[in-house]
Parts: structure tokens; sequence; C-alpha cells
């Protein structure tokens, strides 16, 4: 996305991703703002400095003993299951994560870990999903059991759809019963906090680790945090190491999720509640309806009338500096909340919509 003006105080609105569209302009003067306030340290391959202070930071929030800064999701989940799985190793997984999709099977492949996948297509599995799976893998002639359960939330296959507050609940409720490891890919799980009404302690006190990432919404250009008790943390920077992640120098990475930590919250709540004002603003027009997913965070459906050039109105809105992305060959696009949406008012963004329709009109 070259064409947008990502500066701060630029006027582009994106509907796409996560957070402020990443940048090496956006990077280099957030990490001004940061050392303005704040004393640059250095870490020695990924240990201390900033980078030991991001990982006491993110423990604190997140209310776990230790944390260990990860160069990626990929393999701080990686990391994270391996440790669980001893002796055993079977996990299950839903069908739609970023694990089972996305790693090239590289838990089975690297770690000897194979992946059971539960909820068909779905963003999660039920508790009788589970509770069969592990009585199927309990009670074969070959005792092969699963001894960790993954979830992610929200599931970005599923249009960042959660697993809701009551259904982790059950769900962990049945591992602790059954002395199952339960992790959880929590990538995006401030945005599920901040939508739900809940903190994101809570959220983790419900599992045994927790991932969550640090280039989505927090304005690094990568990396995650990976949590949980000490004894389960100490020593894990060996195998970060192993896999060839020991970083020479991470504590610019470090310096800049420290800074968008700081900024996350408010700033995510107030693009919440001005979308949900924009929109029914927009659903209040002729020919276009904005949608909510029954459980979902951050991405609403954008749906125009079958006498409309949707891509058309993408292209008059983008003269604009209003950026939506059509679905090749549909009527739809995705609305992706991130605060960006801050950079317009309502009012501006709403009569935007409205002459890009009376535009793009099929002849």
């Amino acid at each position: 996305m070259q064409d947008l003006h990502t500066t701060k105080g630029g006027k582009s609105v994106v509907f796409r991703g996560d957070g402020e569209p990443r940048t090496i302009q956006t990077f280099l003067g957030n990490l001004n703002d940061f050392s303005a306030t704040q004393t640059l340290e250095d870490d020695n391959f990924s240990i201390g400095g900033l980078v030991e202070q991001l990982e006491q930071t993110i423990a604190r929030i997140l209310k776990k003993p230790a944390a260990i800064f990860m160069p990626t999701g990929t393999l701080a989940n990686h990391l994270a299951i391996r440790k669980h799985a001893t002796p055993y190793g079977r996990v299950a997984v839903q069908e739609q994560s970023h694990l089972y999709n996305d790693t090239g099977d590289s838990l089975a492949r690297l770690s000897g870990i194979n992946l059971v996948p539960l909820g068909k297509e779905k963003p999660s599995f039920s508790l009788e999903e589970l509770r069969k799976a592990y009585e199927t893998s309990t009670t074969g002639r070959v005792f092969n059991p699963i001894s960790v359960v993954s979830i992610e939330t929200p599931v970005r296959r599923q249009h960042g759809q959660t697993v809701p507050w009551q259904e982790l609940q059950i769900l962990t409720e049945f591992c602790r019963e059954h002395n199952l490891p339960v992790h959880l890919d929590g990538a995006r799980i401030f945005m599920q906090a901040a939508v739900e009404g809940q903190t994101v302690h809570q959220y983790a006190q419900l599992f045994d680790s927790v991932y969550i990432s640090l280039y989505k919404y927090f304005g690094a250009p990568f990396g995650g945090v990976l949590a949980g008790e000490s004894s389960f943390i100490d020593g894990l920077y060996h195998d970060r190491r192993m896999f060839g992640s020991g970083l020479a120098h991470s504590s610019m990475i470090a310096a800049l999720a420290l800074h968008g930590i700081n900024e996350f919250e408010p700033t995510f709540h107030a693009a919440i509640e001005k979308a949900h004002l924009l929109f029914a603003d927009l659903n209040a027009l002729a020919h276009l309806n904005v949608d909510a997913f029954e459980h979902g965070s951050n991405i609403f459906t954008l749906t125009v009338s079958e006498d409309l050039n949707l891509e058309k109105i993408a292209q008059h809105l983008k003269a604009i500096d209003i950026f939506i992305y059509p679905e090749p060959g549909t009527q739809i696009a995705y609305l992706h909340i991130n605060s960006t949406i801050l950079r317009q008012t309502n009012v501006e963004i709403t009569k935007a919509f409205i002459d890009a329709i009376e535009l793009s009109f099929v002849p």
C-alpha cells in the first residue's frame, strides 16, 4: 500500500488490517517518539535491555509470572506446544486455525507432534467435539492421547470471529479436569478483550501459556511474546536459538512494541465506538448494508446492491483517501476497523460513500 499517506496526521482511512499501516516512515517516527522520553537499552541476542523490559511489561499485563520475546508467532506457538506436549505428541486445534493451515505442518515435521483438527469450517470446536477426540485418543488399541489443546481467538480465517468468553471457560475447564495443558494463540486477544468488555489478563488466566503478536496492532515490524509460568518459560531462549531465532539486536523491535502498547487500548476503543456510529449512518443509506458477525471482533461485511459497481465505489473512495478492498467477483468488501478510522470524521466518511454511490451505478 505504497500510495497511502500513512504518517501521523494523515487522512487515509484504511479499512484493512488491525493497526496502522506499517511503513519505514511510521517505524522511524514512532521510534523517535519513544526515544524522546525513554532510554534505549541494547539487548544481547534478544536477552536483556529493552527486550527484557518488554517481556516484563507483557507478563505484568497478562498477570503471568514470566514471558519471552519471539521473532514470529509461528515460532512462539510451536515452542509453546512443543514444550507442553512431552512425552506424548498430539495437539487438538481448530481446523480453521493458523497453526493448522499456515505453518507447513511444522509441528509434525520438526517436532514430531501431530495436529488433531476439530470444528471443521467453524471458528471453534465444541466441548463435545473435544471430549470425543480426547476419549478416542485414550481408548484406542494403541495409547496415543491428545496431550495439549491449542485455541486461537480471534480467528483470522473466520473474519476475526472470536471464541467467546463463556466458551473459553467451558473448554479450558475440561482441559484442567483432564490435566491437559492449554495454549492460547492470542495474537489478537487485545482486540477481543476490548470488544467483549473483558481484561486481557482474564483470558490469559484460563490458559497455561499465551502468545500475543507485536506487529498486528502494536506497531512493530515483526515479533511476538510468549508468556506462562516461570518454570515453563525458563530455558526457552535455548530452544529459540536452536530454531535459528536468537536475533542479535531486538531492542528496536521492543521499543516500537512498548510505544504501541501504551497507545493501543484507548485508541482501539475509540475506533470501535466510532465505527458503530459510522455503520449506523451508512446503513441508513440506500443500496448498501454493513453487518457484524455473530461473534465478531474488528471485521464487518459491507454489501452493496447489484445495481452498483463496487470496484468503482472503491476507486472513488480511494481518490479521497478512503480505502476499501472488494472481494473479487462479489458485491462484498470486508471492513477492518483500526485506528485509521479516527483520521476523518464520520460526516466526511459518510459523505464520501454517498458521493461514490452516486457515481457508481451500473449503466
